[in-house]
C-alpha cells in the first residue's frame, strides 16, 4: 500500500531508497563518518549503521554548525543518505547539502514533512523524495510496521543491528 506524502522541499531534488528512521536528532559532527556513511555514536540509537543510498529520516539536526561541512564532504564522497527527511526545519542540515550541490554538482534532497506525514515512515520502508518536496512511501506488508535494517556498516565489519561496541561481532567465513 502506497501513502502519499506532501511536504517542503529544502533542498529540492528526487531520490529514492529504504528509510533509515532515527528517532532522535542526530549532530552530523561526531555522528556520521564521512568516509563510510557510518554512525559512529555510541549515545545515539542507530550507532553501527550506515545511512550511505538511505533514505535518512530524524526529527532534526543536533549541534554544532560543523555538521554542513560533515554533510558536505559525505555527499563529495558518495557515502551520504539518499535524501534527508526531517520534521522540522534545520537550516544547518540543509546548508551542507547547498554547498555540496554548488560545490561539487551532487544533490542530496532535504525535505521537511508535516508531523502526521512524518510519522507514516516506518524504519525499512521504500521511500520516494520528489522536487516539490511530496514523498512516496511503499511499506513491504502495506502497514507501516517498524522494520530493523539489515545492511552492514563497512567501517565496524558489523551488521547494522549490531553496535561497534558491544561483545557481539561479525562471523567471518
Amino acid at each position: 500500500m502506497d501513502k502519499r506524502l506532501k511536504g517542503r522541499p529544502l533542498v529540492a531534488g528526487a531520490a529514492s531508497g529504504r528509510a533509515l528512521v532515527a528517532a532522535t536528532p542526530l549532530s552530523l559532527w561526531g555522528g556520521l563518518d564521512p568516509a563510510t556513511g557510518n554512525i559512529p555514536d555510541r549515545r545515539h540509537e542507530l550507532c553501527g549503521q550506515c545511512m550511505t543510498g538511505r533514505i535518512f529520516v530524524m526529527p532534526t539536526g543536533k549541534g554544532s554548525s560543523t555538521a554542513s561541512a560533515i554533510l558536505a564532504e559525505s555527499i563529495r564522497n558518495g557515502t551520504a543518505p539518499a535524501a534527508i527527511v526531517l520534521a522540522r526545519t534545520d537550516p544547518i542540515v540543509a546548508l551542507g547539502a547547498i554547498v555540496a550541490d554548488e560545490m561539487f554538482g551532487k544533490t542530496v534532497p532535504v525535505v521537511v514533512l508535516p508531523k502526521d506525514d512524518y510519522n507514516a515512515i516506518a524504519d525499512g520502508d521504500q521511500v520516494t523524495v520528489e522536487p516539490d518536496g511530496s514523498a512516496t512511501v511503499a511499506t513491504e506488508t502495506g502497514t507501516g510496521t517498524a522494520k530493523k535494517g539489515t545492511g552492514t556498516c563497512s567501517a565496524f565489519g558489523l551488521r547494522s543491528s549490531q553496535s561497534p561496541f558491544s561483545d557481539e561481532r561479525k562471523e567471518t567465513s
